[in-house]
């Protein structure tokens, strides 16, 4: 990833504009999805992601909100832009604490690539996976971070 001093914060939003944020600590991580929801939500191919800490995290207009049941059993509840329609991010419900940001929503896309690919065993045999990154088949672990209140 890019080093973080150099980039924070970090600012994007949703395709109309209605959707602005700002990123005011570095991600905790930044993957590809390719579980079937994922594949739901970027049109058949992966979405890339960074997990973020909600707190850091400032949305600015309305969000409008579709949740579900994940392929990992959790619920998650994902956002995006009223209007355009950009999906922006969303959260599951054991971490919500934890934001996952829509890399592809960034003013910088190129500031923070994948460093993961998770879900592969889910991914189509015409996935394109980059097998230098480290690949999970499945659901990994949650990033470590301390809750709110805890650090």
């Amino acid at each position: 990833m890019t080093d973080p001093a150099l980039t924070m914060p970090v600012r994007g939003g949703c395709l109309c504009g209605a959707v602005r944020y700002t990123l005011a600590a570095p991600p905790i991580a930044s993957r590809q999805c390719w579980c079937r929801l994922c594949q739901y939500l970027a049109a058949g191919s992966a979405t890339a992601n960074l997990i973020v800490a909600r707190d850091a995290l400032t949305i600015e207009g309305a969000l409008s909100r579709y949740s579900s049941v994940a392929d990992s059993g959790s619920v998650m509840h994902r956002e995006f832009c009223g209007t355009c329609g950009t999906p922006v991010g969303g959260y599951a419900e054991p971490r919500p604490h934890l934001y996952v940001l829509r890399i592809g929503t960034l003013d910088d896309p190129g500031l923070y690539p994948p460093q993961t690919t998770i879900w592969t065993a889910m991914a189509p045999a015409w996935a394109m996976i980059d097998h230098r990154l480290p690949a999970i088949p499945g659901q990994p672990a949650p990033p470590v971070t301390p809750a709110p209140g805890t650090a």
